[in-house]
């Protein structure tokens, strides 16, 4: 299908805007944003935009868990002739600057969220090393990804709160992931749910005022990652930034006795370098979360990412996150607001996590779900 943006520069493959690579459905472009105040105010602001154009669709999320509640919106819409607005209903996306400065907005619609933030970078962002896997043959996943901090200033309001944001009050996180990428199927309403064996994940990322950490690790067996890609800048004196990949990682993670699911309460980490010390990072998880599945990661309620729900559809709720068959829905998947310690500076950051049944480390928390 030709559509406006044909007449611009940037294709990348003999095929018009509209498809991507090679047509597979699975390919996808993905933006991922997170804020939380640095005072440890149980307050996390989740959001997120997809892009597929395979499959004629973008959809978008935006959530805010204030203290024991989560506030979810989600929309979708097909991209007829306007594939590349990234907008999808009340939610916008712009990039301000490319890897520096963007602009997310939510106007007034009936889940009671509305924001106008913009993020803007702290440190220099990441690359991830590339995330491919094959099963029996076939590619399961292809997937390129960036990851950034970042401070963030403007405006949230959530169940009537007008909350104030600034850059030396509320930290955060973004990332950017574009190709094929595995699907994920853990929705109750959808079955049959995927099932998944022995392994332990990661993703981390933490910030201070010099200091900058991001990690992605997955491993069978304890210290011995299977992919792991990760990160560490430190500005100096000058105002340069140095940056170092990890080469080595390994992990000492304290569970809490939680009734409703897989939650940490501390953890130390340690990374190695190719040149340099190796650093350690010490963990301790707050209380706040935002469950994943408010942005549709894995399926709620019948609706998964890419879904065609017609020309535009939208729904809201708001989850008690002490209600133990909201949690079983919720299941794992979540980032976790931390605060970390390391070489005497203090920080804040989010981590994401899971535990699958057969992982030797860390039998306990393996009674629930991993994703």
């Amino acid at each position: 299908m030709l559509i406006p943006q044909d007449d611009l520069l940037g294709h990348q493959t003999p095929g018009t805007f509209a498809q991507a690579a090679n047509g597979d459905p699975r390919f996808t472009e993905r933006y991922w944003y997170t804020a939380h105040p640095v005072d440890g105010t149980p307050l996390l602001i989740d959001i997120g935009l997809g892009y597929y154009p395979n499959r004629g669709v973008m959809d978008c999320f935006a959530g805010v868990t204030v203290g024991r509640l989560q506030h979810n919106f989600r929309a979708s819409r097909r991209l007829g002739n306007n594939p590349l607005e990234s907008a999808v209903g009340p939610l916008r996306l712009q990039i301000v600057q490319g890897l520096q400065q963007h602009k997310l907005t939510l106007a007034d619609n009936a889940s009671g969220i509305s924001f106008d933030l913009e993020f803007e970078a702290s440190f220099p962002a990441a690359q991830e090393k590339q995330s491919f896997r094959e099963r029996k043959g076939l590619v399961e996943e292809d997937l390129a990804r960036v990851a950034q901090l970042g401070r963030y200033s403007g405006w949230l309001v959530v169940n009537g709160q007008r909350h104030p944001l600034t850059p030396a009050t509320w930290w955060g996180q973004r990332d950017r992931s574009w190709g094929i990428r595995s699907e994920m199927r853990t929705d109750f309403a959808n079955p049959p749910m995927q099932q998944h064996t022995n392994f332990f994940w990661t993703w981390f990322m933490f910030q201070c005022d010099t200091v900058g950490v991001s990690i992605f690790m997955k491993e069978r067996e304890a210290g011995k990652p299977y992919y792991l890609s990760g990160a560490e800048f430190v500005r100096q004196t000058d105002g340069s930034v140095r940056k170092r990949e990890a080469v080595s990682a390994s992990h000492d993670i304290t569970w809490a006795d939680d009734p409703l699911g897989q939650s940490m309460t501390s953890a130390t980490l340690l990374l190695d370098f190719e040149v340099g010390p190796p650093r350690v990072l010490s963990l301790q998880a707050l209380p706040t979360r935002f469950y994943l599945k408010g942005g549709l990661y894995g399926g709620f309620g019948g609706w998964n990412h890419g879904d065609d729900r017609g020309p535009y559809g939208e729904g809201h709720d708001v989850w008690n996150l002490d209600d133990a068959l909201t949690r079983e829905r919720a299941r794992t998947l979540s980032d976790h607001v931390i605060r970390v310690t390391t070489e005497g500076q203090k920080g804040m950051g989010i981590i994401e996590y899971g535990v699958a049944q057969g992982y030797a480390r860390y039998p306990a928390p393996q009674r629930f779900p991993a994703l």
